[in-house]
């Protein structure tokens, strides 16, 4: 085990040089100023297509509309993978690392994949293309095939693997057992810190057969879940961490200046290097929101909608929520209650700082949180990495995928931490070279499709549309 932990850290080390930073950051930053800016103008309109008051998919409604999703059930369908135990765990992890200056990098990368998520989700709906068994797919693998050709097909295929590893659920059940065990086992005499491998391994086979029966509905039931469970979890969220955060007002604007300060200075990292708090920072955002990766395209690409532009302003709606709301109250919450100067790591730093506030019950409301966003995301993830399985070997095969990924659920509960942050971080890095390169070349396109949508939304074209999704419908109801 150890020989295959620091195998995976070397990877995940190589992977995540200074060239991926330049790479996601840099990215970013290109496509906000490629597209001048013209999506953030928009925002409002991106509420209002969540809210399903334009449903009618686009291009005058005339037609079959694509798609087998609501743009709600979509960005819900991604939340559930972005907001999870990253949120809480990831931002733990960036901190304890990299010191408070890491969550102020972890900004920078939710700012600049406002734009990334813009262009390739957009791309998503663009370069949709069939798989083997005639179904209309979406994802990075069918956009570098539908919009660049067969010459750049191993770069297609190069996302598909790194996606069916970096999608594989051992992180989310890892943290949701440990917590489970810190808060229920080992309090009542089940499991105790040097001894829980027993109880680790039942937790890991009872979520493996509960999981799997809602997986084997594919993208429709993992939507309908993730669009009723979601929700209600952040607003679920928000209150607790707004009582933590109102409790210890007095020392909010001082925590926030250290993020600022400590982003520069570096003092929290061993040495003071600045480009170490700099990469921790990019690796958690990109942990948490996922921009740049591409796995956010495998869900909006499976909307119902013929307008790309329409899905690129849902999908920018992510690194907002995800990053600079959920993840900033997860690092305040850590920072204002003082644990993260203690010796706790994960998910367990976490729950100690709502313990301060919420004595008795922080950990019970950490193992509600966790519980339900580690498992939605794994439903998502299960779905990602079907997909990625199907384009590789066919469909077919995604009916072998998903039993060995749920039996994976039964590893994860008793890996080692720092194996599984390591897979994940070398897989994440390794989808992200697929994903920016493509979007890169095709961003032109991008723009252009963008450009016209906006000028067809300002001269007023979809007011019928606004119209005839004014009585109440299923996405109104979702919304």
């Amino acid at each position: 085990m150890t020989e295959i932990e620091q195998a995976l850290a070397g990877f995940a080390d190589f992977m995540w040089g200074p060239q991926l930073v330049v790479l996601l950051v840099g990215g970013g930053l290109f496509f906000t100023f490629h597209s001048r800016l013209a999506h953030f103008k928009y925002l409002k309109h991106s509420f209002d297509l969540l809210r399903g008051r334009y449903s009618a998919g686009g291009n005058g409604g005339k037609g079959g509309v694509a798609g087998e999703i609501s743009h709600f059930r979509a960005l819900a369908t991604a939340l559930a993978g972005t907001i999870g135990v990253g949120n809480i765990t990831g931002v733990a992890v960036a901190i304890t690392v990299g010191g408070p200056g890491a969550v102020f990098w972890m900004w920078v990368t939710a700012l600049v994949g406002v734009s990334t998520k813009f262009y390739t989700a957009s791309l998503a709906i663009m370069y949709r293309g069939y798989d083997d068994a005639g179904k209309l797919q979406g994802g990075p693998m069918y956009v570098i095939r539908e919009g660049l050709g067969k010459r750049w097909l191993p770069l297609a295929y190069l996302f598909a693997v790194a996606g069916m590893f970096g999608t594989l659920p051992v992180f989310q059940v890892n943290q949701l057992v440990q917590i489970t065990r810190d808060a229920v086992a080992i309090p009542v005499g089940i499991a105790s810190a040097d001894s829980h491998f027993t109880f680790d391994l039942i937790m890991g086979i009872v979520l493996s057969i509960s999981l799997f029966a809602v997986a084997v509905g594919k993208v429709k039931r993992v939507s309908a879940v993730a669009g009723s469970i979601v929700p209600s979890m952040v607003v679920f969220y928000f209150l607790i961490t707004g009582y933590l955060l109102l409790s210890h007002i007095t020392e909010l604007p001082a925590m926030l200046a250290l993020i600022v300060t400590d982003a520069f200075t570096g003092e929290a990292v061993s040495g003071g290097v600045l480009g170490a708090v700099i990469l921790i920072g990019v690796q958690r955002g990109v942990f948490s929101n996922e921009a740049g990766l591409g796995t956010e395209s495998l869900a909006h690409g499976a909307a119902k909608t013929n307008e790309p532009a329409r899905e690129g302003l849902v999908a920018m709606v992510g690194p907002i929520i995800d990053t600079l709301l959920v993840c900033t109250c997860t690092a305040l919450a850590i920072l204002v209650t003082g644990v993260w100067e203690g010796d706790a790591i994960g998910v367990t730093l976490t729950s100690q700082a709502y313990d301060q506030v919420f004595p008795g019950l922080g950990s019970y409301l950490m193992l509600i949180m966790v519980f339900v966003l580690s498992t939605t995301t794994v439903l998502t993830y299960s779905y990602y990495g079907g997909k990625c399985m199907a384009f590789i070997f066919g469909t077919r095969a995604e009916r072998y995928y998903l039993g060995i990924y749920m039996a994976l659920i039964t590893v994860g509960a008793v890996a080692s931490l720092d194996a599984v942050i390591s897979l994940f971080d070398g897989a994440y890095a390794t989808m992200a070279i697929p994903t920016m390169l493509s979007t890169f070349v095709l961003a032109p396109k991008a723009r252009e499709v963008a450009k016209d949508y906006f000028r067809r939304l300002d001269a007023g074209e979809f007011k019928h549309e606004l119209q005839v999704s004014g009585s109440a419908g299923e996405t109104n109801a979702e919304a």
